[in-house]
């Protein structure tokens, strides 16, 4: 009985110090993972780029980079789609997403004065998951045992996601960074008719490597 109380003890000072918490999530409930995980705060990270840095969740892995887009897998082989949005943050534009009230899942999203949604579609009994959250977006096409996990996965990076003001502002300048001569921006997404793989596929070389031939080749800076 002792051994039992002097580990209960040590993991109540554990937690005091270090500032953990212990966070229940639900295997059925992803609307409910999604406000628990971005209600919380990120104190990891083990990505770091020019004028941003976040944390991808283990077992996770690159499978390309360029610039400020990203290609992440998970165990399961299903793709994660990111994209940084830095003009967006710099300039603190604001969301005007409007919910797609036809789709599978559509909500608009704010925790800790952060904007976002996520917006789910069925298509060919697979799901089209659109999730923006801190200036940041990831896209995946999941089977539905993958769903709830993949929106876990998602929602922990977004909410890692953590900018550096004055590097993005040498980088950026003033509105100086474009996407082939077309800015891209999160918040201007019309939910059904500009999808965002769309404009990466059509603009970005390493992701039609990544999606058409399947290769692994991480870009590092």
């Amino acid at each position: 009985m002792k051994k039992i109380k002097i580990i209960v003890v040590l993991l109540i000072v554990f937690v005091l110090v270090t500032g953990c918490s212990i966070t229940t999530l639900d295997n059925n409930d992803f609307e409910k993972n999604v406000s628990t995980i971005l209600s919380g705060k990120n104190r990891n990270y083990n990505v770091y780029f020019d004028g941003y840095k976040y944390n991808i969740p283990q077992g996770m892995k690159f499978v390309s980079k360029k610039e400020y887009n990203a290609v992440l897998q998970d165990v399961n082989n299903n793709k994660y789609y990111m994209y940084i949005d830095a003009i967006s943050y710099y300039h603190k534009d604001k969301s005007n997403f409007e919910v797609d009230k036809t789709a599978y899942y559509s909500k608009e999203l704010s925790y800790n004065d952060i904007e976002g949604y996520l917006q789910i579609e069925e298509i060919d009994y697979k799901y089209l998951v659109q999730f923006m959250y801190n200036y940041s977006k990831i896209e995946c096409y999941v089977s539905k045992k993958d769903l709830n996990d993949s929106i876990i996965n998602m929602a922990y990076i977004l909410r890692s996601v953590k900018f550096n003001r004055s590097v993005l502002g040498s980088l950026i300048g003033d509105n100086t960074l474009s996407y082939n001569e077309e800015e891209y921006s999160l918040f201007d997404k019309k939910n059904k008719s500009e999808d965002f793989l769309d404009v990466v596929y059509e603009n970005d070389d390493a992701y039609k490597e990544a999606v058409d031939e399947d290769e692994i080749d991480l870009d590092s800076e």
